[in-house]
């Protein structure tokens, strides 16, 4: 059985769509191929990077990537984390079988100390609440 491809997007790719790209990957790489990307990529935040190693989580290899780079390709589920990546899917020339709408708050804007691990947390529900549902076969 081949492995279903998850993109996560969101705007910079610097934190909420990379969270999702490492937590499917620890919670069921064997099921799943994960994917991020940002309509305007920037740099992975230092915080992001911390709040990953913080819950065990490997960052080997991590790295923010354009929309663009996956134009082509298609994906068994595409989940958008903000607004504004929910614009730029409008234009986008791929694929996908199913597109789930997170709007999941934004660390960045947030200026708490825990603002990344709780991000990292709402993401880490969301997918043990969507994989039972996808991991049929």
């Amino acid at each position: 059985m081949s492995k279903r491809r998850v993109l996560f997007l969101c705007n910079a790719n610097s934190a909420r769509s990379l969270m999702g790209e490492v937590l499917l990957r620890h919670m069921a790489g064997d099921r799943f191929e994960a994917y991020s990307a940002g309509s305007e990529p920037d740099a992975p935040h230092k915080l992001t990077l911390e709040a990953l190693t913080q819950q065990g989580l490997s960052i080997e290899g991590l790295h923010s990537k354009a929309l663009e780079q996956f134009e082509g390709m298609a994906f068994d589920y595409i989940i958008i984390l903000c607004d504004k990546a929910q614009q730029a899917c409008r234009d986008w020339q791929g694929q996908a079988g199913e597109v789930l709408f997170w709007d999941i708050r934004d660390p960045r804007l947030i200026n708490k100390p825990d603002a990344y691990p709780q991000a990292l947390q709402e993401i880490r529900r969301r997918l043990q609440l969507w994989l039972p549902l996808h991991t049929a076969d």
